[in-house]
């Protein structure tokens, strides 16, 4: 009986969780056509919008045309100025990941190679694009 209680309080903590989580697929431009990349979604106990962003098979920013130094997330609300978030590493294997918590519900992710990882602007090439509702 209580493993039976206990496989039922675990089964509701997975749908809730799944349920208050969105995925929502990044966009890959021509620069980097074989990548590929999600970002999921969901909520703090604050009420804020929690992301993390996933990507495969990204090639490393310096073997782009032109070379990069690194790959750079942004955030930009509609009809706002974009705001740099970070960076997204990449491993051997051409994965990356990057998770960031926001108060923004609304919202366009998109991460550009830049010759700058500190930039405060973009104005490298963009790599994906996606929109959180």
């Amino acid at each position: 009986m209580k493993a039976q209680i206990v496989a039922i309080l675990l089964s509701a903590t997975l749908a809730s969780t799944v349920a208050q989580g969105k995925k929502f697929p990044l966009a890959a431009t021509a620069a980097v056509p074989a990548a590929r990349g999600s970002v999921n979604t969901g909520k703090d106990k604050n009420g804020n919008t929690k992301l993390k962003v996933e990507t495969e098979h990204l090639a490393e920013p310096g073997k782009l045309s032109p070379p990069r130094t690194a790959y750079v997330v942004w955030f930009q609300e509609k009809n706002g100025e974009p705001a740099m978030q970070g960076q997204l590493r990449t491993d051997k294997n051409l994965k990356g990941s990057f998770e960031a918590v926001t108060p923004l519900r609304n919202f366009d992710v998109f991460i550009t190679a830049e010759s700058d990882p500190g930039a405060k602007q973009p104005g490298g090439t963009e790599v994906f694009r996606a929109t959180v509702q």
